[in-house]
């Protein structure tokens, strides 16, 4: 007679893992999913839910898995600062897609009918199910946790990174001056909320160096008046003057020429509003992020965010974004709900 085992079997990382790896295969040989940057966003997310589900008593399976586990899980992000875990309507929309498809995927390769939980459970919830419909006054979009982390080390690939060891160390290197100059302002927009125009716009003079910690490192942004904006002064995050220091002195052994801080050739030609537009959505997407209409601005209502949930007064964030403070308004709906950036 066989004997039963004193206690059940517990699942391991493997079928989850496995089960996520299997889809992004066939995403990526269909041609569906191309952009490494996007597969890594998407195994980051997978890997939080994953970890939920092995915390579990049972263990949550995808097989097990049901529309009362997705709740818990659901009610179980709100609040906690984890770098995955910023299940805004908005994100949570785009994790339950994602462990829909996996979990389609996963059974017709089974022959199995497939899991609906999370189907069933975007029916259950609206606000999460139509959390990208169109509406006469929609929320500033932002990066969630996750995203802006994973942007954040995406750009600082291309400064030196003196605390790594082995071929990171170096990695900078392989990065042309273009692609560093890129970099480099979408760090500004994420770092120091600036818009397309101000980044354009900003020259030598800019960076402010003086009166910071780090010598040399450039820890907030001279803004030059433009329309009705009048100058002004914004600081910008240390990743971000790390990137900015390492791009000066770039430039200057490059000598080009010219006092546009981010020329648009060698001959320190001024960056045009189409190609600085075309090199920013396509910075994104190879980040795995979305490059679309909004993407830069995206990006400064993340460094709004930030600041306000730091505790800095809506007025100082207003005169850093060269903006009237009642803009702040805006963010106050986002700021009223469970939520953290970086």
């Amino acid at each position: 007679m066989t004997s039963l085992p004193l206690f059940d079997q517990v699942p391991t990382q493997g079928g989850l893992r496995d089960a996520f790896e299997q889809w992004v295969s066939d995403q990526r040989a269909s041609g569906a999913l191309r952009q490494p940057g996007s597969i890594e966003v998407y195994r980051e997310m997978w890997h939080g839910f994953t970890g939920w589900c092995l915390s579990q008593s049972p263990t949550v399976t995808l097989d097990s898995l049901d529309v009362r586990d997705l709740q818990a899980f659901q009610a179980a992000r709100f609040g906690m600062k984890s770098a995955d875990l910023s299940l805004t309507p908005r994100h949570a929309l785009r994790l339950l897609r994602l462990i829909d498809r996996v979990l389609r995927h996963h059974a017709a390769r089974s022959g199995n009918p497939p899991n609906m939980a999370a189907s069933d459970w975007l029916a259950e919830n609206p606000h999460v199910r139509y959390a990208e419909a169109a509406s006469g006054d929609p929320l500033p979009e932002y990066l969630s946790v996750a995203e802006a982390k994973h942007l954040i080390a995406f750009l600082s690939n291309a400064r030196p990174r003196p605390g790594v060891s082995g071929a990171r160390r170096n990695a900078h290197a392989a990065f042309t001056w273009q692609e560093l100059r890129n970099r480099v302002a979408v760090a500004l927009h994420l770092g120091g909320g600036l818009t397309p125009a101000e980044v354009r716009a900003l020259t030598l003079e800019s960076p402010i160096a003086r009166g910071g910690r780090i010598r040399d490192r450039p820890w907030k942004i001279s803004i030059p008046a433009s329309g009705g904006s009048p100058a002004r002064e914004t600081p910008i995050a240390p990743w971000a003057g790390e990137l900015l220091q390492h791009w000066l002195q770039v430039r200057s052994e490059r000598d080009i020429p010219g006092n546009v801080l981010f020329p648009s050739t060698a001959a320190g030609k001024r960056w045009s509003k189409q190609s600085h537009y075309a090199t920013t959505r396509q910075l994104l997407a190879q980040a795995g992020l979305d490059g679309s209409e909004g993407g830069t601005f995206k990006l400064r209502h993340t460094f709004a965010l930030r600041q306000l949930r730091r505790g800095t007064s809506p007025e100082e964030v207003a005169r850093w974004m060269g903006v009237e403070v009642e803009v702040m308004d805006r963010y106050k709906h986002i700021m009223s709900s469970p939520m953290d950036v970086v």
